[in-house]
């Protein structure tokens, strides 16, 4: 299998909106096909139709991943299938993040975060990342978190799935690197986008005292992913790219 940009596809989990739609834009400028994933039929549709319009390759897949595994390997089934037999880069960027005091979250939120953030990654990559290893190449990108070295009085249970995430990155490098296939995590930092706008002033004051001064944008996730997956990262094995403006590693004030 070639490995060549313009021949590998992508499949992007959460790709209607957000992070999730701007690293499908920009994976798709690069030249990938990318399978464009999301639960809501109609965004999902008008983000892969207008990559098409821009000149790029792409296809929409609608799947609600907190429902079953078997939906989501039915997932994995169809991208592999509508991108002509392989998926070359799986992006692990769906995620639900509700928040509030621990007693606040009932089982049901529990469980969809759970299934979301933590399930439906494990279950793509045990349905995926073999096929890679047996071709020789792959990338798996896990979208971590800023939160999950740190603890906030605010949200328990999202930060602590991110924290999985970046541990089964480490477990799958180990795993599947020796065999061609490069895992990492990208954790971006807080984050504005149209699922939190009407949290704008909390997050710029959330940034205020950051070296960036200012919230990450999508665009920015969707860059180092790009990088991530492409050979210029070639020892990037099991880690984590920080895209966060500093706001996990520094204190200003």
């Amino acid at each position: 299998m070639s490995t060549a940009t313009e021949s590998r596809t992508a499949l992007v989990t959460g790709a209607s909106s957000g992070i999730g739609e701007a690293i499908a834009r920009e994976l798709a400028a690069a030249g990938m096909t990318v399978a464009v994933h999301g639960r809501d039929e109609h965004r999902t549709r008008a983000v892969a139709e207008d990559i098409e319009r821009l000149g790029g390759r792409a296809v929409p897949l609608v799947a609600d991943l907190s429902v079953s595994a078997a939906e989501v390997r039915t997932l994995a089934a169809t991208a592999r299938e509508r991108l002509g037999g392989h998926v070359d880069v799986l992006v692990n960027n769906a995620g639900v993040y509700p928040g509030g005091p621990t007693e606040s979250l009932d089982d049901d939120t529990v469980d969809a975060l759970l299934a979301t953030n933590v399930r439906a990654p494990h279950v793509l990559v045990g349905a995926l990342a073999p096929t890679m290893a047996d071709h020789g190449s792959g990338n798996i990108v896990n979208i971590g978190s800023w939160m999950a070295r740190v603890g906030v009085p605010f949200m328990a249970l999202y930060p602590a799935t991110k924290a999985a995430v970046e541990q089964l990155t480490r477990a799958w490098a180990a795993e599947y690197g020796p065999r061609g296939v490069r895992v990492v995590t990208v954790a971006p930092g807080a984050t504005a986008t149209p699922g939190n706008a009407d949290s704008a002033d909390v997050l710029a004051a959330m940034t205020q005292g950051t070296p960036a001064g200012v919230p990450v944008q999508p665009v920015d996730i969707a860059r180092a992913v790009r990088w991530v997956v492409s050979a210029e990262a070639a020892f990037l094995h099991g880690g984590t790219v920080d895209v966060d403006g500093g706001i996990a590693s520094t204190r200003m004030r």
